[in-house]
């Protein structure tokens, strides 16, 4: 650690690894990221979305520094810091048959059509895979680049979609859909920062996970 903090005091360029899943990279990270890079000339980020499982299997073979993964992935040897409550929802266009429920199961909704995020998406290969689990597949007529191109074609009755709720919090427009709890534990989720060892990492790595760590 003393070797890192004294090339970086002697402005020597340093890279942290950062894997992410989808809903960290798009809506909790962008201006921490930012207002970090800015106070840390020095410091550049490697960041990569996967899904969450494929993130605590990087980090086991020490192929990043810190992940953020769900809670809903096994991290029993890994260091980990609570990061976010990120619950997800559903989206239901206005006038569907499902408008007017309070709350569904996942398995309830699989006989409808979905928009969903690209496939390599980590939040859309996770939604997959749970149906999966259950037995059933998602029918999946479009695929949407980031959560607002989505919900605006939810809002223009394209299908039902799960987002995380923050994202359907910021969409602007009032009644363009209804938003529905999920009852499925996997969807009542948090946001889990996670490394081998934090006390090992290179400084500048510790550095990222004080400015990360709420």
């Amino acid at each position: 650690m003393q070797q890192d903090l004294n090339e970086y005091a002697r402005g020597v360029k340093g890279q942290v690894r950062l894997l992410c899943n989808t809903t960290a990279i798009s809506e909790y990270l962008p201006e921490v990221l930012a207002d970090f890079l800015r106070e840390h000339p020095n410091l550049d980020i490697d960041l990569q979305q996967l899904p969450s499982a494929r993130i605590t299997h990087a980090l086991r073979q020490g192929a990043a520094d810190l992940g953020i993964v769900s809670d809903a992935v096994d991290t029993r040897d890994l260091q980990t810091r609570v990061f976010r409550a990120d619950p997800l929802v559903l989206l239901v266009p206005p006038g569907h048959a499902l408008a007017e429920r309070l709350s569904l199961t996942f398995a309830e909704t699989l006989a409808h059509d979905y928009v969903a995020l690209g496939a390599d998406s980590a939040l859309a290969i996770h939604l997959e895979e749970q149906a999966l689990h259950i037995g059933q597949r998602m029918a999946i007529r479009i695929r949407a680049d980031g959560f607002d191109a989505l919900m605006r074609m939810v809002a223009h009755g394209a299908g039902l979609a799960i987002v995380p709720k923050v994202a359907a919090e910021r969409w602007p427009r009032t009644n363009s859909f209804t938003c529905v709890s999920l009852d499925d534990a996997w969807a009542r989720r948090t946001l889990h920062l996670c490394s081998r060892n934090f006390a090992h990492l290179p400084a500048y790595s510790r550095a990222l996970l004080d400015a990360l760590t709420p």
